[in-house]
Parts: C-alpha cells; sequence; structure tokens
C-alpha cells in the first residue's frame, strides 16, 4: 500500500453505481468490451490483478492508488525473474490493467487512472525481445537426468550422504520439468500466493496417467504423464509412502518447518530431537512443500554436480528452460498443436509467437527449396 497518498473520499466511492468489490469491476469491464477475444485474452491478468488487491486488502477500485499499481508492476517483475513471464507478457499485463482502470475512470469509479504514471510502471521490467531466453540443450537434459539417475543408486548405496528419499524427490523434479513442460510454479509452493501451496499427491492420477497443476490460468489444468514421469512418480510414492492425498508430493527438508507444522496442527512442539518424518507421518500431518527458490537451488546443484557445461553467464539449467526446451523440439519437428497442448496455452498463436524463431527459420528454409 502508498502511505504517502490519501485514499480517495467515500464521496468519490459512492458515485459507483454498484458499489462492487474489483474483480465485480473487473467483469463490468469485460463485459463491455466488444470483442469476444479481447476479453478472453485479458480475463486471466485482470482476474490476476484482483487476487492481487484481495491479498493486499483492497475492497474496491476506490481504494487503488498509484503505490499500488507499482506493487503490482513489482509483483510481476518477481514472475520474469522466476522465468514464469516473459518480459513483454508482463508489460503486456500492465497494460490491461491500466486499461481496465482507464474504464473504471469513464465510469467514475475513479477520479484519476493510479496505473497511468512514471512512479506506478517504476519497477515493470524491460520490454526487450527474450533472445537470451535459455533451454535445456538435449545432452544438457540427458546429461541431467542421467546423474539424478545415478545420484540415486550412490543414495541407495550411500556412497553420499543424501537420505534415499530425497534423492528421489530430486530425480523426479528433474524428470517432470524435462517430461512434462510444466512451471515451477505449478510444482512449488510460492511463498507470496496462498493459492500455490506445491504440487499434492491428492493432484496425481498414476491409474490414469494424469496431474492437475494450479495453472497460470489461475485454474487446475490436467497434464498428461509421459512413461518416463509416470515411472518417476510411482518410484517416489513409493519411498515416500504419503499418508494422505494433501502430502506434497515434493516436501520440504527443512526441519524447522516440519516441527512447525506439527504444532500448527496439535497447538504442541516436539521435543528437540525428535523423529520429526516419523511424527508428520503416524500423525498424517502434511509438511510443506518445498518453495520455487528451493526447487531452484536443487537444480543449481544438480548442474554444478553433474559437471553440466553452460553457455555464457548462465548459472544453471532454471525450471523454465525445460519447457522451452520442450516446445521448441515439437515446433520443430513440426508438431505445433501437439507443443500448444503440450505447454498449455490457449491458443495457437500464443505457440507461434514463443517459436517465431523457429518459424523463421522454417520460412527460408522453404524459400532456399523454391529456389532450387
Amino acid at each position: 500500500m502508498d502511505s504517502g497518498n490519501s485514499r480517495p473520499t467515500t464521496s468519490s466511492r459512492d458515485r459507483h453505481p454498484t458499489g462492487s468489490t474489483i474483480q465485480q469491476s473487473v467483469d463490468r469491464y469485460l463485459n463491455s468490451l466488444d470483442s469476444g477475444g479481447s476479453r478472453a485474452s485479458m480475463r486471466p491478468a485482470l482476474t490476476e490483478f484482483s487476487s492481487f488487491c484481495h491479498e493486499e486488502e483492497i475492497d474496491s477500485v476506490a481504494e487503488l492508488d498509484s503505490g499500488d499499481c507499482r506493487e503490482y508492476g513489482l509483483r510481476l517483475r518477481e514472475r520474469t525473474i522466476d522465468g514464469d513471464l516473459a518480459g513483454s507478457t508482463a508489460n503486456t499485463y500492465f497494460r490491461y490493467v491500466r486499461a481496465f482502470l482507464s474504464f473504471c475512470v469513464r465510469d467514475e469509479q475513479l477520479d484519476t487512472n493510479p496505473a497511468d504514471t512514471e512512479r506506478a510502471e517504476e519497477f515493470l521490467p524491460e520490454d526487450r525481445p527474450t533472445r537470451d531466453t535459455q533451454f535445456w540443450m538435449p545432452e544438457q537434459r540427458k546429461q541431467l537426468l542421467s546423474y539424478a539417475d545415478e545420484r540415486v543408486g550412490m543414495a541407495r548405496e550411500e556412497t553420499i550422504d543424501v537420505p534415499l528419499e530425497r534423492a528421489y524427490r530430486d530425480r523426479t523434479i528433474v524428470v517432470l520439468l524435462a517430461e512434462l513442460g510444466v512451471r515451477g510454479a505449478e510444482l512449488f509452493r510460492d511463498q507470496n500466493d496462498d493459492d500455490r501451496r506445491g504440487l499434492r499427491w491428492g493432484d496425481v492420477d498414476l491409474d490414469n496417467r494424469t496431474l492437475e497443476v494450479y495453472g497460470k490460468s489461475r485454474a487446475y489444468e490436467a497434464v498428461g504423464l509421459t512413461d518416463s514421469a509416470h515411472n518417476a512418480l510411482s518410484r517416489l510414492q513409493r519411498a515416500h509412502k504419503p499418508p494422505i492425498d494433501d502430502w506434497p508430493v515434493f516436501p520440504t527438508g527443512h526441519t524447522a518447518s516440519k516441527y512447525q507444522a506439527v504444532e500448527d496442527a496439535t497447538g504442541e512442539r516436539p521435543e528437540p530431537g525428535s523423529d520429526i518424518d516419523a511424527i508428520l507421518h503416524e500423525q498424517a500431518i502434511a509438511p510443506p512443500s518445498i518453495t520455487k527458490e528451493a526447487g531452484r537451488q536443487i537444480l543449481k546443484m544438480l548442474t554444478s554436480e553433474a559437471g553440466i557445461e553452460l553457455e555464457g553467464d548462465q548459472e544453471y539449467l532454471k525450471p523454465h528452460g525445460a519447457r522451452r526446451a520442450l516446445g521448441a523440439e515439437l515446433y520443430e519437428q513440426g508438431h505445433s498443436e501437439l507443443a500448444q497442448a503440450a505447454l498449455r496455452h490457449k491458443s495457437i498463436e500464443t505457440t507461434h509467437e514463443a517459436y517465431s524463431d523457429i518459424q523463421a527459420a522454417d520460412v527460408a528454409e522453404s524459400i532456399d527449396k523454391v529456389r532450387e
């Protein structure tokens, strides 16, 4: 919140004919648009903005100021750092919000547009082409998968100081990222988003070979399991023996967080030195999932231990690089619709835009063939 600016007066809010919540104002705006395509494009971003306002305890449009929009811009910037959004997409989302708030001015819900200021845009990421977007190269992917397998064997033989259950967990992370094109935010807990608690065993259906992730659209989306992904999850389930559906697929290894989970559930903190994992299982108390940052740290560690060579100033194989690589591999082989389905893009245009460089190369190759 921006404590430096005063909020609009009650009389300003009273001008709004419905006294609606931000989500109701969003719906009112979307319903006013002539194009159904525009509504479909803008709805996820504006619903996300509504959720952001709810988290910040902003109940109505009239309460928004430039500081709030500035904080939303910072949230978008953080997502580009995590690899969840491209800089261009983050700026598009902000433009959608600015257009929505311009409507609210015309609708007399606001006196001025709080997103239409330099201060509001201060934290927005630079909107530039993402030529440096990372891809997991095929050799890198194979090397990382091979090392994750080898690490499980070393943990089983106790030649490394890593619990077997953790080695299985880390290998499964690598397999799901490499095989399914899922986002890190769909697997791991986001400390800034209560809805993103991390993938749970209740989200996994091994019999039907699917799992459900809380997607970018802020709705649950089905993902099919490849043979490798199904095998990795099956082995992880046998290793972890989750007692309840709410158990995270990738539980934290942070001991203090496990103690806190027991205390939150029972009101009593276990004695120091207790077998906290046994207590969690016996009492069916789910520990927290690992966070997105922990997921990145795991990939940093595995990339380093596997001795994978990286280009330029890249530090490690990032979660989003696996998703980009899967889409590129399918797209290069002419399976654009399969790439769209695998990445769960809402439209084929999004897929074409994401891999426009590949499309351009194909066009050039076709021209060469025509002129032979």
